[in-house]
């Protein structure tokens, strides 16, 4: 079952979060940042929304959808952030129910002109993913500063 997810899923998220930056950047991310960051997601709509998968009562995977303004297209490109399915239930589709709940979503939204995300550079196993559900490579590079 593919379903938005609500306050009661944070424990769940801030897991895969915690598990996913460490698993693709080896980074460790601190939980009290973290748990305040997924929260402030659940009190505040404008910052996005979760999606999760269910299998059996047990979440599976899940995504955040964040916006982003295209003045060019006078509509929002919906970012997908945060991507982590468990180990044991990839390559079962879960990320394409996930995928297609979203685009499903943003139907009734006439504002919508397209989905986006980020992926590391050297996880080839993401972007087939990515490729199998419809995505395309960006013709954009990414640049950043952090502060």
């Amino acid at each position: 079952m593919i379903r938005r997810a609500g306050p009661g899923d944070t424990a769940s998220l801030v897991d895969f979060n915690q598990k996913m930056a460490l698993e693709t950047e080896g980074k460790a991310l601190d939980t009290d940042v973290l748990t305040k960051g997924v929260s402030a997601v659940f009190t505040d709509p404008k910052k996005g929304f979760y999606i999760v998968a269910e299998e059996e009562a047990r979440i599976v995977g899940g995504l955040m959808v964040t916006f982003e303004w295209s003045d060019w297209r006078n509509k929002w490109f919906w970012w997908i952030q945060s991507v982590y399915i468990v180990p044991e239930a990839r390559g079962r589709g879960i990320y394409r129910k996930l995928y297609d709940f979203v685009k499903e979503a943003a139907g009734p939204e006439s504002n919508v002109c397209g989905f986006r995300l980020y992926v590391e550079r050297e996880n080839v196993n993401a972007q087939k993913v990515y490729e199998q559900v419809g995505m395309k490579e960006s013709v954009y590079f990414m640049f950043e500063e952090y502060n």
